[in-house]
């Protein structure tokens, strides 16, 4: 499927460690305003796939770009587009949550009001203002979750990256953390989402790719992929595409 206003786009993308394939001939591509639930057993190759947007390595062949500029080369170019929540968010502890926000804020260009105002807002829907003076080495899993979304989402991001988002979150959380993006989804923000949650996915995803072993198994919308397994449940369609054997996530 193409869009018009595609943010991401890989081409028969490939990425191999020695003998050893991650990614093999990957093509997809992710609209504005659309969110993309990337699925797969671990060791599918999706974290693999994720490092590659990000920058972090280089494809080992085939064509990988966010808003029709290279991921690695011009990788400080996207990056000023893309929020990225990675599923273990690191922090230096030493700081107060606060501080992390206006490091993070300054070295975007931002000023004070706009930190401020986006504080208030999106760390208000999420219950963490009165968290913010607290060290981030006492934050709990959730609450770090909260931080770094926070700070994915200061500079208005067009792309969101989120790998396991809501891993941490109690229900209440995981709700309002949902409806947030929800929101950014409404302005545009095309958003990536690597997860494991299926009914979770189910709900939320306007179409899903699913990974198996480095290559796409599967990719349309939740009711065209339960139609073409011929199964009632993004689950059974897990299933029947990946089968029940899991390794360790590349």
């Amino acid at each position: 499927m193409t869009f018009d206003s595609s943010v991401l786009c890989l081409e028969n993308v490939s990425r191999s460690f020695g003998n050893f394939c991650a990614v093999d001939r990957l093509s997809f591509e992710l609209g504005a305003g659309e969110i993309m639930g990337l699925l797969g057993p671990n060791g599918a190759g999706k974290t693999t796939t994720v490092r590659m947007l990000m920058g972090m390595m280089r494809q080992s062949s085939g064509e990988l770009s966010l808003f029709g500029m290279d991921c690695f080369s011009e990788r400080s170019e996207v990056q000023k587009r893309v929020g990225y929540l990675p599923d273990e968010p690191n922090f230096q502890n030493h700081l107060r949550g606060i501080e992390l926000l206006e490091f993070v804020g300054k070295v975007r260009g931002l000023s004070p009001e706009v930190i401020e105002g986006h504080v208030e807002k999106v760390g208000g829907k999420l219950g963490l203002v009165e968290d913010l003076g607290e060290f981030a080495a006492n934050y709990s899993k959730g609450m770090r979750k909260k931080l770094a979304f926070l700070m994915a989402t200061l500079h208005e991001p067009d792309l969101l990256i989120m790998d396991e988002p809501t891993n941490g979150l109690d229900p209440v959380a995981t709700r309002s953390f949902l409806e947030v993006v929800r929101t950014y989804v409404e302005k545009g923000t095309g958003v990536l989402y690597s997860t494991h949650l299926l009914d979770q996915a189910e709900r939320i995803c306007d179409r899903c790719v699913v990974m198996n072993r480095g290559k796409l198994v599967g990719e349309g919308t939740v009711d065209f992929l339960k139609k073409e397994a011929g199964v009632e449940s993004l689950e059974e369609v897990f299933f029947a595409l990946t089968g029940e054997g899991e390794v360790g996530d590349v």
